[in-house]
């Protein structure tokens, strides 16, 4: 936990040179000491604060990584995933669904195996909240099978599954499903029932029963609310129906009870105030190993102007609180839920305490493009970047280029939100904790990822927009099209550059309702070097992915791309057609031939014979839709709204 809660962002940085005071060299190299007898260092006889030893720290440690693999190459493509699920109770006496705190318990029977020592197949991880529990491949996909692993994956999650689903009892079940749609919700919808305000998140609306019981979890809450000064505030417009409320929604206490009150909502907006609604929300993600940094510091770049499509394309969250919502993905109730800035920091009072403005919170959007690669332009970072400018200065000295070096010093904005004591005092050259700690809490759409200190793993690239899907078999479909991806960027490449500020356009866009069907995005209307020219304009999702007719002849949209990268390399014809089977179910989905997992949701409230078109999503409906989603996840259920036939084809459930 943090020394003494010394969250403050106002002390002006010093990096530890050579010629650091006695004191500071000591520390630096006769550290290990103090660990081995399990001792700390008391901040109160410190020249400096824990908050300012990590910034510096941490900087020391990134450019030990990268000076030790900068000019590493040729590895191979591996890639893993992530899948979080939702543990629930069900009550059929009741007739309701809700969510279960066994999960740490759960988590411990399947950690079992991985404790013994012996290599595992899958990898088990706790989450922000006691009902989620986290599953990956306990070794990555690629390597030497290459692109072959690519039919491994849906298996592999199927597996997971069923895992998860022997560990349970008969009154519980799990889903794969951005939002839980009572969460905070009046009434009970834990089991056990706990009351909401406790102390760690004062909210009105969860307990603190609900997280995790780490305590990282908890330190996290409780610092991201005082660091900020208030709880955060979520605020997602509330959905339109004929008989929808015209007045504020009710609150179920005293907005004023908390010791960090928010100003009432005002009406048409569903609010939310703990770091659970948004944590608390699941995903998939991807994360890949890259031949080199060159080719990782590319890709994270071109995912950047992917990561809006994806997040409509995977849209699964359209409720929040028992209400339905005008948005349909998690993702800026998660910017909310952990957005730490404080007053001076948010542009509400003039900087006195603190050393920046800064435009959002630290869950969000990418800020800056960081390849050098000869399609990027210095015009397409047109965000206004904040950055630590002294440690941009140390990262230059020390010879990264000035792209690199903004987007270190960038994340360096931020202080560490939870700093162990036994861990404070660690020597640079062989850690990379406090690097860890500064970017392991800057959530953006993608994450650039070192080299391990023992070299095992190298450059990575990790992709975080999408919402989790209801099944095994869209899950693995969407990580299939990101791997592949990757794959026609090179072979073709690629050049999806526009302007930041285009991306964050899109990223508000892929919010909206049924955004697929009904928006456009900004998108670079040449691609492939056919022609020299940056322009870009508004596609629909079907256009980006399936391709369309121009004047100039065709836009090859992603999949067509796809199809033509696999008919170019060596595979097995019955691998290559099980992909595409994959891939025409993304097209499918893009065009909007099949519905999104939101668009089911929202259609199954709105056709429940109890809903009265109020918005409300009442336990009775939430009852119905639990275990519809659980059926589907199971293989039980294939509505053809959501998946044509793609689900019955080869024999897959």
């Amino acid at each position: 936990d943090l020394r003494s809660l010394q969250l403050r962002s106002s002390v002006k940085s010093s990096f530890v040179t050579k010629n650091d005071s006695p004191l500071k060299f000591f520390l630096r190299f006769h550290i290990m000491g103090f660990l081995t007898v399990g001792n700390t260092f008391a901040w109160e006889e410190s020249c400096i604060s824990p908050i300012d030893y990590v910034h510096q720290h941490g900087i020391l440690q990134f450019l030990s990584i990268w000076k030790r693999f900068k000019d590493r190459s040729k590895d191979v493509l591996k890639w893993g995933d992530e899948i979080e699920y939702i543990v629930l109770s069900l009550d059929a006496a009741n007739q309701e669904a809700k969510l279960n705190l066994r999960g740490n318990d759960i988590l411990d029977e399947l950690a079992k195996e991985e404790e013994s020592g012996e290599k595992v197949e899958f990898l088990w991880r706790p989450e922000y909240a006691r009902y989620m529990i986290e599953g990956t491949p306990g070794a990555p996909y690629g390597g030497d099978n290459g692109l072959n692993d690519l039919l491994r994956i849906e298996q592999s999650m199927k597996i997971r599954r069923e895992k998860v689903l022997s560990m349970l009892r008969d009154d519980e079940m799990i889903i794969t499903m951005s939002n839980y749609p009572l969460l905070g919700a009046s009434g009970q919808f834990l089991n056990p029932h706990h009351p909401a305000h406790g102390p760690v998140a004062l909210s009105l609306f969860t307990p603190d029963e609900i997280i995790n019981r780490h305590q990282r979890f908890k330190t996290l809450t409780q610092n991201i609310r005082i660091r900020r000064g208030s709880n955060v505030r979520i605020e997602v417009p509330l959905f339109q129906d004929s008989k929808t409320t015209k007045d504020p929604l009710p609150l179920p206490m005293d907005n004023t009870a908390s010791g960090y009150p928010n100003p009432p909502p005002g009406p048409g907006v569903i609010y939310m105030d703990s770091m659970a609604f948004g944590m608390g929300c699941c995903c998939l993600q991807m994360t890949l190993q890259c031949a080199n940094i060159d080719e990782a510091r590319y890709f994270y770049d071109q995912f950047t102007v992917l990561s809006p499509i994806m997040l409509a394309l995977t849209a699964s969250a359209p409720i929040y609180r028992g209400y339905l919502a005008d948005w349909d993905v998690r993702w800026n109730v998660i910017c909310g839920s952990v957005d730490d800035r404080t007053p001076e920091e948010r542009g509400l009072k003039p900087l006195n305490n603190s050393k920046y403005v800064i435009p959002k919170s630290r869950y969000g959007s990418v800020d800056c493009y960081i390849s050098q690669n000869p399609n990027y332009k210095s015009e397409y970072n047109d965000l206004n970047l904040v950055y630590d400018k002294e440690a941009y200065q140390h990262l230059r000295s020390e010879g990264l280029d000035e792209l690199l070096a903004k987007h270190i010093a960038h994340l360096f904005i931020r202080d560490p939100l939870v700093i162990y004591r036994d861990k404070l005092m660690i020597e640079d050259s062989m850690n990379g904790d406090h690097f860890e700690n500064i970017q392991s809490t800057n959530w953006q759409t993608v994450r650039f990822k070192l080299p391990t200190h023992d070299g095992s793993i190298g450059w990575r690239v990790e992709f975080r927009p999408c919402d989790v899907q209801f099944t095994d078999f869209e899950n693995s479909a969407y990580t299939i099209f990101i791997i592949l991806f990757t794959r026609i960027v090179n072979a073709f490449e690629l050049n999806l550059y526009i302007p930041l500020s285009k991306v964050e356009e899109n990223m508000a866009t892929a919010h909206k309702r049924d955004a697929i069907k009904q928006s456009k995005f900004f998108f670079r209307k040449y691609i492939k070097g056919e022609k020299i020219d940056d322009s870009f304009e508004q596609m629909t999702i079907d256009e980006i992915i399936n391709g369309k007719t121009t004047p100039d002849g065709r836009f090859h949209g992603l999949l067509e791309l796809m199809r033509d990268y696999l008919d170019t390399i060596h595979l097995e014809s019955s691998t290559k057609i099980q992909l595409q089977r994959y891939l025409n179910f993304i097209g499918e989905r893009a065009s909007g031939k099949l519905i999104s997992n939101s668009t089911f949701i929202r259609n199954f409230v709105e056709n429940h014979a109890s809903y009265q078109r109020d918005s409300v999503v009442t336990p009775k409906i939430n009852y119905d839709l639990m275990q519809v989603i659980a059926k589907i996840g199971n293989g039980q259920l294939a509505p053809p709204e959501l998946y044509g036939d793609y689900l019955n084809r080869n024999g897959m459930a």
